[in-house]
């Protein structure tokens, strides 16, 4: 048993008192009586000319008990002196091998290397490290070891742990370890993912159904698991060379790290302490490794030995490479010394990753002693990423083991298979040395994967697996594998794969990374493959994951991805998969490049001034930062408050964010081609209510930023004062936006008091004030004029404003009206930007559309759809290329500015009618122009408006115009003889139409609106109606007499549905109220937790189903009422509903195993288990209605955003 660290160190620092005064001979007596040491090393101290040096050498080689019968033995011959020296640090308890267990136990289990097989202690360093540790002990805080590479961090940050009472005082919670190295934030996610992993095993399994899949998700698993489950654990972080990662894991935990940086924890909040490591040891210690690998007693080590480890120059990794060497070829001492003196390795260079000459030349010699197989395979890890592990089951065992064994490479054998892995040091010389054999080592690379995967998956339950899934690409490219690379990238089974693991940034940064390679095989492919990713990507963000090839069937048919859909969805089908394919041309195109789904709640964003970025903030209190090409994540600050807005300054260096009432500023800066962030400055009690926007000058020759309030003021701040400079007052209501001139001379903004006023930068007075609410003046409406935003034209001689349904152009200098814009459907105008390159003018509009006008034209030229609410922000980049919107709907798109163009696309509401007729479909829908869309026979308009129209098709002409409701007309229906038309109004009345004669009957006594009828019976003889209302009625009626048959009293709210059973003898309705009824055997089907607004009965009339604004669809057995089961997902979505909103409709299969039910989107679902087979998303969101054929294979509805779409089954 090892001597405990504490008392190693204390006979180190004790030794020179001990030697001068105690004497070992009568010492001696005592611990032999104790068994402590043997005669025989009696006899070897008493030989010795030092024998109190020999003895204090001897117990730093025993255990703990020999150090305590040491103890008691000065006690004895009263030397307490040095009794005193010793008490303090003596242990506790003499700890067997059965007692350490625990220790080492908790160690392996954590992930903690075990000692390398050459060990020397370091007492002194293990000991500051033990010292700052301990400083943990009561709170959270950092520890940072570091030192140049190759200097025996990794290995003194193990040793300083394994340390029985510092984990017992610390972290008796548990200590892991987590090698991190050089990595991208894929891979960081898959570190935590692991990491968590290894927590979550001795939790309930059931409190975690998946592991995070973005890093936001995993730094808050790991926050709850190091806060509420692991609070006294360390956590360390070996060879850390990025900021990024120690921000990911800022959760207010005790952490360790090691790194070649000591400046990285400076990103991060909390206690710090630093230990800085030397960068070799002392030639006794280096001589020991040597002596303990090579198994030669030091005072028997050759001459030379010493020599290699001045050229050495003590570096641990280096000395243990040339040990191991001479462990199995000990005549070769002069050899290896003559290597590293003559300096003859072909392959060395000066130009080095690492310029230390020594340590590369003891890398080269290690290669070179290599025989030729075990050479080439020893190369093939050049191609290895940094800090990647590999299995033994990528290799063999055996040749892995030989590397181990001398130094040239290292395992974890605490995992199962066993990982080995390469030095940082080692990997960037094999790089040097094979640069020209880089392309045929990346061949074998793929050669292995192709091998190991011909016969099954990938999965992602596993180092390697994830090792391909994010390094594949890149070795087929740098292999010039090129048609492979072309058949990976462009495989839909392939991007399901990758994408439920890395998420749709990886996968699109791929085809940025590839697009030169890839377009070379078919230049539409790529940038088909890329749209589809980007536009459909945020729907990989699901849980559960959907189905990659069903969202591909919603591709353009002319698409590869379409194509690769169709063949698979055919393929699987044949097994009984359910697949849909989107038959109909939508006819609206997706002119937005990518949508970002940044956060949850409001958000804001912004451009950075290259455009290669946009900001984002928002309700969730944090800031993000992503690639504008791929929505990439590069970086996330958490903020203490809800964000209202954030702006970049002009060189991009600065970010400010503002909250209520507190403005932030950031430094932006670049850290290996990754993007942090870092908090400068927080400025605050200048503006006394919330800040609503902040912009920065567009220059910085004089860089100032503006920010205005709902205090009615607004502030100019110089950033090198504490306070602001200028205080801008005039407004007598909140101040909405400001925004500089382009030269930066002025400022205006923009308030709810109708008033926009331009401001001097330099002074801060008033120059001018335009009357906008003038322009609105109507003597029947006194409502404010609240100026949502300006923004100044290129030449800054006009600038135009957005208020209520409209933007308006001034000039500046004389302040008159110029323009004035109004959007399509009298809609608000929410946001306006003017282009800075160009004459377009972008407005964020109310019904969730951005249009594009020319403003020297006063023409639009582009609509914008896509988001499903309103659009509360329109930006364009800099250069004009580019242009953000961000929505309500919870993202950010992103549009190119040259391919926005007017769309001859029919935008149809959502009150459908569809006829099968055999193979032809016919829809009937009104558009937003109230023009009538249809292909059919003979059809009814409903305007909003009291009177509606008989219309023939196809001449399209009014047979008749029927006059007699004075309130909206909400739903029509003809008997089965044609000649009778029904309708229902607003008005609380029915009337039945006989259209030959004129006759009209009203059917009256609803209190409130009748949404709905339904016939009782198909035959033209049962003249019965069925009616519900708002009022929580349901009436039944006979059509021909007009009499009122029967009046219940159903529910305590509106009735949102109801439906007759396909037998007749029941009918259902749900509620407001939260419940639904059966009628007739009278049931109150109660569970459901919000309005019940769907109902539907099986064809057999055994079940019914019903679902409710909550997303939750139940089914229950009509005979007894009973619950049969609850058909919904495990965790709600992004719209906080288990069907993405209200869940409208519902429909049987005639075989009664499927239902379909809409909401936010088309679910089928299996009957028997209450399992979701397929989902469909549509382009809007909150579908009313879905039509579906008598064989339950054509579906037909339309969305929000007035989009119709025919899913047909594939067979």
């Amino acid at each position: 048993m090892a001597l405990d660290e504490r008392a190693r160190a204390c006979l180190l620092t004790s030794r020179h008192k001990l030697e001068e005064i105690m004497k070992p001979a009568y010492l001696m007596d005592h611990m032999i009586s104790d068994e402590a040491i043997t005669v025989e090393e009696e006899d070897m101290i008493t030989n010795q000319r030092e024998q109190a040096a020999a003895l204090v050498d001897l117990l730093l080689k025993k255990d703990n008990y020999s150090f305590r019968s040491f103890y008691n033995a000065l006690l004895k011959e009263e030397y307490d002196e040095l009794a005193n020296l010793l008490k303090e640090d003596l242990p506790l308890t003499q700890f067997t091998s059965s007692s350490q267990c625990p220790v080492q136990t908790l160690l392996s289990e954590g992930g903690v290397p075990p000692r390398p097989e050459a060990f020397v202690p370091r007492p002194k360093e293990e000991n500051e490290i033990r010292e700052k540790l301990y400083k943990l002990q009561k709170q959270p805080g950092w520890v940072t070891v570091f030192g140049m590479a190759g200097s025996g961090k990794s290995v003194l940050a193990s040793e300083a742990v394994r340390h029985k009472e510092l984990i017992e005082e610390c972290f008796p919670e548990g200590i892991h370890w987590l090698s991190i190295g050089r990595l991208d934030k894929p891979d960081l996610l898959a570190k935590i993912q692991t990491l968590c992993f290894r927590l979550e095993q001795n939790l309930d399994s059931q409190q975690f159904h998946r592991p995070p899949s973005t890093l936001d998700e995993a730094k808050e698993r790991l926050r709850f698991l190091m806060i509420r489950k692991y609070t006294r654990t360390l956590l360390i972080l070996d060879d850390v060379w990025d900021s990024t990662v120690l921000k990911a894991v800022d959760i207010h935990c005790r952490i360790l790290l090691t790194t070649r940086n000591r400046s990285l924890a400076d990103v991060v909040n909390g206690s710090k302490h630093e230990v800085e490591v030397n960068s070799g040891l002392d030639e006794d210690k280096a001589l020991e490794i040597l002596s303990q690998l090579s198994k030669i007693e030091m005072y028997r080590l050759p001459e030379e030995a010493l020599s290699i480890v001045k050229k050495c120059q003590g570096s641990p990794l280096a000395v243990s490479m040339i040990g191991s060497l001479l462990r199995e070829n000990p005549d070769r001492w002069g050899y290896y010394l003559r290597q590293l003196e003559k300096k003859q390795f072909r392959r060395i260079r000066k130009s080095s990753s690492y310029n230390y000459e020594a340590l590369d030349q003891a890398i080269a010699a290690g290669i070179e002693d290599l025989s030729d197989d075990y050479r080439d395979l020893y190369n093939l890890l050049t191609v290895l990423h940094k800090d990647v592990k590999v299995t033994d089951q990528v290799d063999t065992e055996d040749t892995l083991s030989e590397f181990v064994n001398r130094a040239m490479l290292f395992v974890d054998s605490q995992s199962q298979p066993n990982v080995f892995y390469l030095h940082d040091l080692q990997l960037d010389f094999l790089l040097e040395q094979n640069k020209n054999q880089l392309k045929s080592l990346h061949k074998k690379m793929v050669e292995r994967y192709v091998h190991r995967y011909r016969d099954r998956p990938l999965t992602s339950r596993d180092e390697e697996s994830l090792y391909w899934i994010r390094y594949l690409a890149y070795h087929m490219a740098n292999a010039n594998l090129f048609q492979e690379l072309h058949s990976l990238l462009f495989s839909l089974d392939w991007i399901s794969v990758k994408g439920q693991i890395m998420g749709p940034a990886h996968l699109i940064n791929d085809y940025l990374e590839y697009g030169s390679i890839l377009d070379k095989e078919n230049n539409e492919m790529c940038s088909e493959f890329q749209e589809f990713l980007s536009l459909s990507g945020h729907y990989l963000e699901q849980r559960p994951f959907p189905d990659i090839v069903q969202l591909a069937l919603s591709q353009p048919h002319t698409s590869e991805v379409y194509r690769q859909a169709r063949l698979l969805a055919q393929e699987r089908a044949k097994d009984g998969k359910l697949y849909f394919d989107l038959i109909n041309e939508t006819s609206v195109d997706s002119l937005s490049r990518l949508v970002i789904h940044p956060h949850q709640g409001s958000l804001y964003a912004c451009f950075s001034n290259d455009g290669t970025k946009i900001a984002s903030c928002g309700a969730t209190k944090n800031l993000k930062v992503f690639k504008s090409t791929s929505g990439e994540k590069l970086s996330e600050f958490e903020l203490p408050d809800e964000v209202v807005c954030c702006a970049f300054s002009p060189d991009d260096s600065l970010l400010a964010v503002c909250s209520f009432c507190d403005m932030l500023l950031f430094v932006v800066f670049k850290v290996w081609n990754v993007h942090q962030v870092r908090l400068l400055r927080t400025f605050q009690e200048e503006h006394k209510e919330q800040i609503n926007h902040c912009v920065f000058t567009n220059t910085t020759r004089r860089l100032l930023l503006a920010t205005c309030s709902n205090d009615h003021m607004g502030n100019l701040w110089n950033l090198n004062k504490p306070t602001c400079q200028n205080t801008i007052f005039g407004h007598f209501e909140p101040v909405n936006h400001c925004c500089f001139s382009p030269d930066d001379s002025y400022v205006s903004t923009s308030s709810n008091d109708g008033t926009v006023k331009l401001f001097e930068t330099t002074s801060g007075n008033i120059w001018k004030s335009i009357d906008v609410r003038g322009m609105f003046k109507d003597p029947d409406n006194d409502d404010e004029v609240a100026v949502r935003c300006s923004s100044w034209t290129a030449d800054g001689k006009r600038i135009l404003c957005a208020a209520r349904n409209a933007a308006l152009m001034f000039d500046v200098e004389t302040s008159d009206l110029l323009l004035e814009i109004r959007p399509s459907f009298l809609s608000t105008v929410l946001h306006c930007d003017v282009c800075p390159t160009s004459n377009l003018l972008a407005m964020a509009l109310s019904n969730y559309a951005v249009e594009l006008w020319d403003i020297e034209e006063n023409a639009k030229k582009a609509d914008c759809s896509g988001h499903l609410s309103w659009v509360e922000r329109v930006q364009f980049s800099r250069d004009g290329s580019q242009m953000l919107s961000c929505s309500d709907d919870e993202t950010i798109r992103l549009w190119e500015t040259k391919k926005l163009h007017m769309t001859s696309a029919v935008f149809l509401k959502r009150n459908t009618d569809v006829l099968f007729n055999d193979d032809n479909i016919f829809v009937s829908a009104p558009d937003h122009c109230n023009r009538l869309q249809v292909r059919c026979r003979q059809l009814l308009l409903i305007c909003i408006v009291s009177f509606f129209q008989v219309l023939p098709v196809p001449s399209g002409k009014p047979l008749a115009t029927l006059w007699g409701h004075t309130k909206t007309v909400l739903h029509c229906q003809f008997t089965h003889n044609g000649q009778t038309l029904i309708t229902s109004s607003e008005d609380c009345t029915i009337r039945v139409w006989n259209l030959p004669s004129g006759e009209c009957k009203v059917l009256q006594g609803h209190k409130e609106q009748v949404r709905c009828f339904a016939l009782l019976s198909p035959s033209s003889n049962d003249s019965r109606l069925l009616s519900w209302s708002f009022d929580g009625t349901v009436k039944v009626w006979n059509t021909e007499s007009g009499q009122k048959l029967q009046d219940i009293d159903a529910h305590g709210g509106a009735i949102l549905s109801c439906h007759v059973s396909p037998d007749g003898r029941l009918f259902a309705t749900s509620s407001a109220d939260r419940t639904a009824k059966a009628w007739q055997c009278t049931f109150t089907l109660t569970g459901h937790q919000e309005c019940v607004r769907s109902c539907r009965f099986s064809w057999d009339s055994e079940c019914l189903a019903t679902g409710d604004d909550n997303g939750e669809i139940r089914l229950w057995n009509v005979n007894d009422g009973s619950l049969l089961r609850i058909c919904s997902r495990e965790v709600k979505d992004s719209m906080d509903s288990f069907h993405g909103g209200w869940v409208t409709d519902l429909h049987f299969s005639p075989d009664n195993s499927l239902l379909v039910s809409a909401g936010g989107y088309i679910k089928w679902w299996d009957v028997k288990d209450g399992v979701a087979l397929q989902t469909f998303y549509p382009k809007g969101n909150a579908l009313r209605k879905i039509h579906v054929s008598s064989d339950f294979s054509t579906f037909v509805t339309v969305d929000s955003i007035g989009i119709l779409y025919v899913l047909q089954r594939v067979p």
